[in-house]
């Protein structure tokens, strides 16, 4: 590998060029501005306007959308570090930053790698062969097949041997993409096909593995850090339990299960293993942790992870400064002992999907984006603004929201918060999931597996109901709301004499269908708002228009997001969202006579849930199929999605044909 140097101008470098794109790459360029390093972006056709093409000192066009004709096109790279000047690359995550040909390729040209040696990419970064290597460093692994896989028959009598449930993993996997769990001989077949091709897709290597999937167990990966002098330490643990369809949704640091003992012999397997591999660099050791906190070696990733800013809050350290320095030769500027916890750190990862059609992605552009940074305790890394687009091409990541607090307690309550006053308008989001989360007594109280969304939210997530007191809190917010927007009115100049507008002192919210005569008053700066025998004191500057409602209720603060719907508004707030009309209560009783509208039947339709490409058709035109059958495959966001039946039926028509770029709701297949 080409030397780590210092710049002649005493530099660390003069100049990196970041091989990612989105928060991250916006990420890796905010430490480099600060250290003094100019930086180059790289960006595709769709992320011509991207802002990490816009925060970079210079850009260079590495090709169209497809991510294998751009981020993953090595000889591109290259030639924008060529072009450029640039002396160091940062991979960020995922693409090509666990890719042992590219860090070969760039030592080659003499160009720094900002991770570790191509040893440890290669050894590390293919799961199989860091399982082998993990067992001779006498780490705890999980047992499983560890040789690539041939094709479905060998895999079903290889999860026969370990037995089920197993786990179809990529070789070059991560970040949730080519995993399945297969609890059959049937989806075992279904679980091969589908991993391998989304390995392929996502990182051009095809290889899976299977390895015994751990019922009930805990997600809890230890940072890693090395340089080039045989230094290496860790970090403490991140808790990474929350999981959809094995990808990470919430994270946070420390653990709130483990213990000072097992958080010791963690990390001192972590850093055997690192050492094992001269391991340099910012890396990350994975571990499953079952009940009675027995752990074992799930996989290391030789790069940054998404979830490192809560590393960063607990310590106080800048992994990626740490990973520069590194690159540039320098020794680590702390040692083990010197590594602290201060307080807690919650992580959510906000995406471009609709928690309430089985998280499927959504793209389009952002119409509106205000989030909450600046606020005690949080920090918001994103790759977006209002105005930029979601593409299909790429991760729906919108950002990632980091709230930290001196307990567990504070920094759930920020992030609760936090949730609660980020807006997104254009594309649907996951928001409302997030906070549900974090108000779930269960996630308060640190009781957490892998299992804990498919258990807690069985049959998919259909929005948090209001209790009591919430609900009560959004009636007042609604009639306040309206009484402000009536005082408006009211001042509008022009009005005759003897028929200027009139404030009703009394109303009727309708909020989630139900009806709840209210009455209002001004009072003190202060509007009380009295329903159903209780009353709430609002004290807001609130104007109409604005998307916050801010306010203290009761003397506590308060943010409810507000966005217009019909003659209503939709109310979101603590996961909640409902929605609100205020109507006088004439206009509320002759409501009451108006018949429900019905919805179209498309039960004879199978739809497109997302927006994607159709892969594959499994049905032809006349056949007979049963409840749960395969239909059809949809790609979108580098994941393929299986559609079934939902009933027994006969294809009567398709709408549509492989390789068409689907739009939601889109018309698949028909039934007779």
């Amino acid at each position: 590998m080409a030397a780590k140097k210092k710049s002649a101008t005493g530099k660390l470098f003069d100049k990196i060029l970041i091989a990612n794109r989105g928060e991250i790459a916006c990420r890796v360029i905010r430490t480099a501005k600060r250290l003094g390093i100019a930086t180059v972006a790289v960006y595709s056709d769709a992320d011509a306007e991207a802002l990490h093409v816009r925060e970079a000192d210079e850009a260079v066009r590495i090709g169209p959308a497809p991510t294998a004709e751009s981020y993953l096109k090595i000889d591109a790279i290259l030639a924008a570090c060529k072009a450029t000047g640039a002396q160091a690359v940062h991979p960020g995550y995922g693409f090509l930053s666990e890719n042992a040909a590219f860090a070969a390729a760039l030592a080659k040209a003499g160009i720094v790698f900002i991770g570790p040696s191509m040893k440890a990419v290669a050894a590390m970064g293919d799961k199989i062969e860091s399982k082998i290597l993990a067992q001779k460093a006498g780490v705890s692994t999980v047992p499983g097949y560890l040789k690539p896989i041939k094709d479905a028959e060998e895999c079903v009598a290889i999860s026969k041997k370990i037995g089920y449930p197993v786990m179809i993993k990529a070789s070059a996997g991560g970040g949730g993409k080519g995993m399945r769990i297969a609890w059959n001989d049937a989806e075992a077949r279904e679980g091969f096909r589908s991993a391998t091709n989304e390995a392929k897709s996502s990182f051009g290597d095809d290889r899976v593995f299977a390895e015994k999937f751990i019922e009930e167990p805990r997600h809890i990966e230890i940072q890693v850090i090395g340089d080039g002098h045989g230094n290496v330490i860790h970090l403490n643990e991140r808790e990474c339990s929350i999981q959809r369809r094995h990808q990470k949704v919430i994270e946070e640091a420390p653990s709130p299960f483990l213990d000072p003992k097992t958080r010791a012999a963690m990390g001192a397997q972590a850093v055997a293993l690192a050492r094992a591999v001269d391991y340099s660099s910012a890396g990350t050791v994975e571990f499953i942790v079952d009940k009675n906190r027995k752990f074992y070696f799930l996989e290391m990733n030789t790069r940054l992870q998404v979830e490192h800013p809560v590393t960063e809050a607990i310590t106080g350290l800048d992994l990626v400064e740490l990973m520069i320095r590194v690159a540039a030769g320098e020794k680590l500027p702390l040692a083990q002992k010197d590594v602290k916890i201060d307080g807690w750190a919650i992580e959510a990862r906000l995406y471009a999907e609709d928690p309430l059609r089985n998280f499927m992605p959504s793209i389009g552009r952002l119409t509106k984006v205000s989030t909450p940074e600046g606020r005690a305790g949080i920090r918001v890394d994103t790759g977006v603004y209002e105005g930029a687009e979601i593409s299909m091409y790429y991760d729906p990541m919108i950002a990632k929201l980091v709230a930290h607090g001196k307990t567990r307690a504070i920094a759930t309550e920020r992030m609760a918060a936090a949730l609660d006053a980020y807006v997104v308008r254009g594309v649907n989001h996951n928001i409302s999931f997030l906070a549900a989360i974090m108000h779930h007594k269960r996630f308060q109280a640190g009781k957490l597996t892998t299992g804990f969304i498919a258990e807690e939210f069985k049959g998919g997530f259909v929005g948090r109901a209001p209790d009591a007191s919430t609900r009560g809190l959004l009636v007042a917010v609604a009639a306040t709301m309206h009484l402000r927007r009536r005082e408006c009115e009211i001042g509008i100049s022009g009005q005759l004499p003897g028929h200027e507008a009139r404030v009703a002192d009394a109303c009727v919210v309708r909020l989630a269908g139900e009806e709840h005569p209210v009455s209002i008053a001004f009072d003190g700066g202060v509007y009380r708002v009295k329903a159903g025998g209780e009353t709430t004191e609002i004290a807001t500057e609130w104007r109409p228009g604005q998307p916050l409602f801010e306010c203290l209720a009761d003397s506590r603060p308060v943010c409810v997001q507000l966005s217009a719907a019909g003659s209503g508004h939709m109310l979101f707030h603590a996961g909640c969202l409902v929605e609100a009309i205020v109507l006088s209560p004439r206009v509320a009783e002759l409501n009451r006579l108006m018949p429900a509208r019905r919805a179209g039947d498309t039960s004879r339709f199978l739809l497109s849930p997302m927006p994607g490409l159709l892969k594959a058709v499994a049905v032809r035109v006349g056949q007979e199929v049963k409840a749960g059958e395969e239909l059809c495959t949809v790609e979108a966001m580098k994941m393929e999605n299986v559609l079934r039946a939902e009933r027994d039926g006969t294809i009567s028509k398709l709408h549509a044909a492989v390789g068409e770029s689907l739009a939601v709701d889109q018309k698949i297949v028909e039934f007779a």
